[in-house]
């Protein structure tokens, strides 16, 4: 994809070859998009599993916000205790992709999956900047999730960085929006030998330790 768009930039490759933040993914979006709208499981980290393994995507970027923001989306509604619309989900997407760009989680110290999370939360309560305890309850759900990230970085990973977020989303779910997600399933990382900056290995809860 080529649009021939000019902006500031961050991340091009060595050749001085570059793609616009509009163009980046826009493939990737829509499939993850389809498949927040139609995937049918209740725990979200599962239905992030599915869907880092139906799109192709790169090892680090911000595609796995948007993963974020689908994969608990669709678990919220799954689970039948709240009704959330196709437009909520889209909503939620839409937003996340405004924020969610990569290489932002060393530029701004803001990992794109943060915002995801707290977007899902800001729609399904109505956030906005009249409001009082919606709002205040999704900035706290933000800062909770970038504690959450930071702890982990390192370098950063952004599949370490998914799961440990949708982890804890299932808590502040609960918590906040008193819905209880199926966070069962124990999760064996198939992708440290891709990590371009080198896998944290035995410092990743995900880290498959049998070889």
């Amino acid at each position: 994809m080529k649009c021939n768009g000019l902006e500031l930039g961050y991340v091009y490759c060595p050749n001085h070859h570059y793609v616009c933040d509009e163009c980046h993914g826009k493939e990737q979006f829509d499939e993850i998009l389809r498949l927040a709208l139609t995937v049918k499981g209740k725990n979200p980290i599962v239905n992030a599993e599915y869907m880092m393994k139906r799109v192709s995507i790169p090892m680090l970027g911000c595609e796995h916000g948007w993963i974020a923001a689908a994969s608990l989306m669709a678990a919220i509604r799954n689970t039948g205790q709240i009704t959330i619309s196709d437009e909520q989900i889209k909503e939620a997407l839409y937003r996340t992709k405004r924020q969610a760009i990569g290489a932002y989680c060393g530029l701004t110290g803001i990992c794109g999956i943060a915002p995801a999370i707290g977007a899902s939360f800001s729609v399904i309560l109505g956030a906005a900047c009249p409001k009082d305890r919606e709002t205040a309850v999704t900035m706290h759900v933000v800062a909770r999730v970038i504690e959450a990230v930071a702890n982990e970085a390192g370098p950063c990973c952004c599949k370490n960085f998914l799961r440990t977020s949708l982890s804890l989303a299932c808590e502040l779910v609960a918590k906040h929006l008193e819905i209880k997600l199926s966070n069962d399933r124990k999760i064996i990382c198939g992708d440290s030998h891709r990590h371009p900056h080198g896998c944290r290995a035995s410092k990743c809860n995900y880290f498959n330790h049998v070889v």
